[in-house]
């Protein structure tokens, strides 16, 4: 199997680095970005991201309003996008999985979560 490609979008620096550390390890190329702007810039001249991983809680864009801008391209809607955050809601974590997120993990990810996140590509 090819090396898997996971775009990572959070504002904050130190869960970017545990997270991007944690895929790192498990041979997965891993691009991030701190904003949902950025990742749509990004996916838009982008073609071999296989999964995004986004945080809920960023100040531009909620992780759920990126879901519902990616679920709706064309062009990004077969990508599977896991949301992630330190809070754990359960409306939230609903409106996110009946939004079209294939998970919503509560942080900091860990090398075991890995694994199973791959398991979405």
């Amino acid at each position: 199997m090819a090396t898997p490609h996971v775009l990572l979008v959070d504002d904050s620096c130190v869960d970017r680095l545990v997270t991007s550390r944690a895929l790192k390890s498990c041979n997965v190329k891993v691009t991030v970005v701190e904003g949902a702007k950025q990742a749509l810039e990004f996916l838009d001249m982008e073609h071999d991201v296989k999964l995004i991983l986004t945080d809920y809680c960023m100040p531009d864009m909620t992780g759920y309003d990126f879901l519902v801008e990616v679920k709706k391209s064309p062009k990004l809607n077969h990508l599977p996008v896991v949301i992630t955050c330190t809070d754990d809601v359960p409306e939230r974590i609903k409106k996110c999985l009946d939004g079209g997120a294939k998970d919503y993990i509560i942080k900091p990810i860990k090398v075991d979560n890995v694994p199973h996140l791959l398991s979405y590509i």
